[in-house]
């Protein structure tokens, strides 16, 4: 497992913040205070949460990072909690995090689920949002979901669907995800397992050179990919299509850093959604899924700089 978000000499607070419901965020406020163009950084899943290594992405010398783990994650209390967690929810606690601060305006970035999330806050909350950086492109419609659900990719990784599906019982081998995912968020001895092979699944899926390791069973935690779970089978709690039927609000420069061969989310979206953004920069890169391939991260820390410093 990746380490958690913890205090260095650039940490200006940490803290958590009661958004209702019983649910609390933990926030680490870090970088430059006197930084004209704060950014808030939104982690994957729906379930990830913040690391270390996200910090990697920017100078705290002249950028200031708002980084927060979303209901039910990482550090966030209760943890795992499955109740009063919608996207709706998460868009108003972004809301919620920049009033908290007094951020007129500021960057969002994010990659995966958050690039989604981005994209959901800023239909809603245009004028708030100066700009985007968001890489690995999802816009959640039924087409995404099922690349991965039911193996759209096994032309590419055909090893990885067989494992997936030799772990349901045979009656449901031709959508191992129908019973997995119930499993999953099921209350018995089998929900961990279960878990534990779409965690696989999609880990296995995120490099373009195969270095992918499964936590150790004993000590995998299966709380966060549990709530990505709960998001899938509500098709992310918001109507097919939602993100590309009301692009047209997304009025600020949204730059879209997108793998060629990215495994999770396939590129289509970030092609389809490009074209119905009205300020919309796609920059393709020979690379898979991850953040950390380097053609990524390299364009990711380039753009959020020039961004900052304008």
């Amino acid at each position: 497992m990746h380490d958690t978000m913890t205090a260095d000499e650039f940490t200006i607070s940490e803290r958590l913040l009661d958004v209702g419901n019983g649910h609390k965020l933990y926030i680490h406020d870090w970088g430059n205070r006197k930084a004209e163009s704060p950014v808030i950084f939104l982690h994957g899943g729906p379930g990830g949460s913040v690391h270390n290594k996200n910090r990697q992405l920017f100078d705290p010398a002249i950028q200031r990072v708002i980084f927060f783990d979303q209901r039910g994650a990482g550090q966030s209390t209760p943890k795992g909690d499955l109740q009063n967690n919608t996207t709706i929810d998460l868009i108003n606690d972004i809301e919620k995090v920049a009033d908290h601060f007094k951020l007129r305006k500021f960057i969002l970035t994010g990659g995966s689920w958050g690039s989604y999330l981005a994209l959901a806050y800023g239909i809603k909350y245009p004028q708030r949002v100066k700009a985007m950086v968001l890489r690995g492109i999802f816009t959640g419609s039924k087409e995404e979901i099922e690349w991965i659900d039911q193996g759209r990719f096994k032309t590419f990784y055909p090893e990885v669907w067989e494992q997936y599906v030799s772990q349901s019982p045979e009656k449901y081998r031709k959508d191992p995800s129908k019973y997995l995912f119930e499993k999953a968020l099921g209350n018995d001895a089998e929900a961990k397992k279960a878990a534990y092979a779409y965690e696989n699944l999609e880990g296995a899926l995120l490099n373009l050179d195969d270095r992918y390791l499964p936590a150790d069973f004993k000590k995998y935690d299966p709380s966060g990919i549990r709530i990505e779970i709960k998001y899938l089978l509500n098709g992310c709690f918001m109507p097919d299509n939602y993100i590309l039927n009301n692009a047209y609000k997304l009025i600020m420069p949204v730059w879209m850093v997108q793998g060629r061969y990215d495994m999770v989310c396939p590129p289509i979206a970030a092609y389809n959604l490009n074209k119905k953004l009205p300020a919309g920069h796609l920059i393709w890169v020979i690379a898979g899924h991850s953040s950390g391939d380097r053609a990524i991260y390299d364009q990711m820390k380039t753009t959020l700089l020039q961004l900052t410093e304008q």
